[in-house]
């Protein structure tokens, strides 16, 4: 309520929302990101990147490196330029080592290897937190990191081909014809589920009331949920009947991680509200009315 809402496109086309005024721009291009940013804005919620799912993650894992770290030290760099108030990038978890208790912020060792899977992209997100901090500290801007944890909800990607774990298992529940979902590997690799609206509120929350020039935040539920526990209940939410079939030669992480988010919501006052269970019929409800019916 009360701001004025941009949004930036480029290959995929804009679409229509009251009171969002569309801007076209490649940010990965140098000259581009200047002239938008150069248009005045107090805050930045960067959400752009180069990103798919997990044959991409396991077959290709180099083609999410460059664009994202173009695009955004480009967008730091501009921020700063162009006397941004407060920018909001979306880091990720994939730094973290795969741990059996909710991990901090500070639990991240960068002596300890990074799951090999995501090396590539993890290490790629640690830079751009540190770029961030480096501009917090010149003084002009405020720079929030979130690594937020794997996000579900409305407006997900639900193609098979770009959607993670998640909107794949939705989209193949909803439109099953068989009786029979394909889960990949023995599903035991566990994923701390975050609602989109619980990760709005964090955003909203750190805009209002973050206190220092740079804020570095977990973001999750805090629980660790195994993959074939959140098949089983996404298939029980559907109303469907039916069978978990395993695929033990396709790709999966042996990884399990939850987020404690003792600092977010101590500097900021955020704790998760939706519960995995409501998130999921909340989804499926959504995806039956904008999905099936469309």
């Amino acid at each position: 309520t009360g701001w004025d809402v941009h949004g930036v496109y480029n290959i995929r086309p804009a679409y229509s929302h009251p009171g969002l005024t569309w801007h076209r721009a490649n940010l990965t291009d140098a000259q581009a990101v200047g002239d938008l940013l150069a248009e005045g804005f107090d805050v930045v919620l960067q959400a752009a990147a180069t990103t798919s799912g997990a044959k991409d993650i396991t077959t290709r894992p180099h083609i999410h490196i460059a664009d994202n770290a173009v695009m955004n030290s480009l967008l730091f760099r501009a921020a700063h330029d162009h006397n941004v108030g407060h920018l909001v990038f979306f880091s990720c978890t994939l730094m973290y080592q795969s741990a059996t208790k909710p991990v901090k912020e500070t639990d991240f060792d960068a002596n300890a290897p990074l799951y090999p899977t995501y090396y590539g992209i993890g290490w790629t997100k640690l830079y751009l937190e540190k770029i961030g901090k480096f501009y917090a500290g010149l003084g002009r801007t405020k720079y929030t990191m979130l690594r937020h944890s794997n996000v579900f909800g409305p407006y997900d990607k639900y193609d098979l081909e770009r959607s993670h774990m998640f909107g794949a298992t939705v989209t193949k529940v909803m439109t099953d014809q068989t009786g029979t979902l394909t889960v990949w590997g023995p599903g035991t690799e566990a994923r701390d589920l975050l609602h989109v609206d619980d990760l709005t509120r964090a955003v909203a929350a750190c805009v209002e009331r973050q206190p220092a020039s740079y804020g570095l935040y977990n973001v999750g539920s805090g629980m660790m949920v195994p993959v074939k526990d959140v098949v089983a209940k996404i298939i029980a939410a559907s109303g469907k009947d039916i069978a978990i079939q395993h695929d033990f030669s396709a790709p999966s992480f042996d990884f399990q991680l939850a987020l404690d988010c003792g600092r977010i919501q101590q500097e900021v006052g955020w704790t998760p509200e939706i519960s995995l269970e409501a998130g999921i019929r909340q989804t499926l409800n959504w995806y039956r009315h904008n999905v099936l019916e469309a």
